[in-house]
């Protein structure tokens, strides 16, 4: 029998490469929202925030060409391409964010990112929630709890309990802030006591991978302060929800009501082209260089830094964080009056076009229905619709859609979703 694509894929990556639905899709092409199969089938994207902008944008593709028909090289050579980048990048912070440095991953800029807070502090602890993901370098792999490292985690990292609106810490919403913030005062503790100290806290302001929960603006407030008070510093992850995802306020920390010390980006910031970031202040960039001897070779490279320009155009040009908010708030209304015809969507949330919804075996007890989302997700892909799951019990409806996607999109949604629960 001749070899299939997916044999010839397991010999040449390796067994246990994740692939997407119990029925992989063999993608060709991209354009805006949507993406075609080799067959020729057109199916709607509502999960890949890589493409920020959308698949294959015309103004991102021409200033890669052009770029890299002029000039392509690393940061050990002069040139203007960084620095105008990095000005524009930090003018969207608050005063405290004046300096960046530029990686190729998500992964590599909270690496980077959690060394900054090391020589900031001088301490080595480190906390993150228990459902969370930063990346797979070896450091960055310890933060989560979905996949021990060997050996097990390192004695410098806390887990806290990754917050739930659903089901909120301390049994209601009022007591969710302040038995989060307890979580943490006991991480800071335990840290303190083993000898590591506290070098900081690092979460995604949004919780994407927790499952989109529904805070309150300062949620974070009391934890935040606990952690300054015991010397760390405030990472946020902005790898999901940054760059208008969440709406005009162009930043999930905004949104969230704090601002950090230290911010990572990535994926989405050249809409697929390998580019990613660590920005701070000056004075902890300083205390990065005198500690750590860095340097990245395609880290900031013209290229890179011409599909970074391009997509600050475009979001700008565009208009799309503020049409992120509208037409995520029209798919947040929409999927609560499915929730009244279907009694397995128990939560709707999120903010812009990142937004989850909870499947539940029962409303009255909660019980997350796994399996039902993962049979959603299948038979949505096979409508012509990618979602997937995500959430701390793997039972929340995932759409993350490229930023293009609009009210005509978010119908095709509602309508499949629709049509998809009728028939499970």
């Amino acid at each position: 029998m001749p070899e299939t694509l997916l044999d010839r894929r397991t010999r040449l990556l390796g067994p246990n490469v994740r692939l997407f639905y119990h029925d992989p899709l063999h993608l060709v092409r991209g354009k805006g929202t949507w993406v075609w199969d080799a067959a020729g089938r057109r199916y709607l994207d509502c999960y890949n925030n890589v493409p920020h902008v959308g698949h294959c944008h015309p103004h991102v593709v021409e200033a890669i060409t052009r770029q890299a028909q002029t000039l392509n090289t690393h940061t050990r050579y002069l040139h203007e391409n960084i620095l105008d980048y990095v000005e524009r990048l930090t003018a969207t912070f608050g005063p405290q964010i004046t300096s960046a440095i530029l990686t190729c991953t998500g992964s590599e800029a909270n690496d980077v990112a959690l060394r900054m807070a090391q020589a900031a502090t001088g301490a080595t602890g480190i906390i993150a929630t228990d459902h969370t993901y930063h990346g797979n370098t070896a450091a960055v792999s310890q933060l989560s709890t979905t996949m021990p490292p060997i050996g097990g985690f390192g004695g410098h990292v806390r887990h806290v309990p990754a917050p739930d609106s659903y089901r909120p810490l301390g049994g209601s919403p009022q007591t969710h802030a302040t038995a989060f913030a307890a979580a943490v005062e006991a991480a800071c503790q335990s840290l303190i006591a083993s000898g590591h100290g506290v070098s900081g806290l690092i979460l995604c302001p949004a919780f994407v991978n927790e499952g989109f929960p529904d805070l309150a603006h300062g949620f974070l407030t009391e934890a935040i302060a606990i952690v300054r008070r015991h010397g760390g510093v405030i990472i946020a992850d902005e790898v999901q929800p940054g760059f208008g995802r969440t709406g005009p306020q162009f930043w999930g920390h905004v949104g969230a009501g704090f601002a950090p010390d230290i911010v990572t980006m990535g994926k989405p910031m050249g809409n697929g082209h390998p580019v990613a970031a660590v920005a701070t202040s000056f004075e902890i960039i300083s205390a990065f260089r005198r500690a750590f001897r860095y340097f990245n070779t395609f880290g900031g490279n013209p290229v890179s830094c011409a599909a970074a320009a391009a997509v600050l155009d475009v979001l700008k040009a565009e208009n799309l964080p503020a049409r992120a908010a509208e037409t995520g708030a029209y798919l947040r209304d929409g999927l609560r009056k499915l929730a009244e015809k279907h009694s397995v969507i128990g939560d709707v949330r999120g903010q812009g076009l990142a937004i989850g919804a909870e499947l539940v075996s029962d409303r009255a007890s909660k019980a997350p229905a796994t399996e039902l989302a993962d049979r959603v997700i299948n038979a949505m892909r096979a409508e012509g619709v990618l979602m997937g799951a995500n959430g701390i019990h793997y039972n929340v409806l995932k759409i993350r859609p490229p930023m293009p996607f609009g009210k005509v999109e978010a119908d095709i949604v509602l309508q499949t979703l629709d049509k998809v629960l009728d028939g499970l």
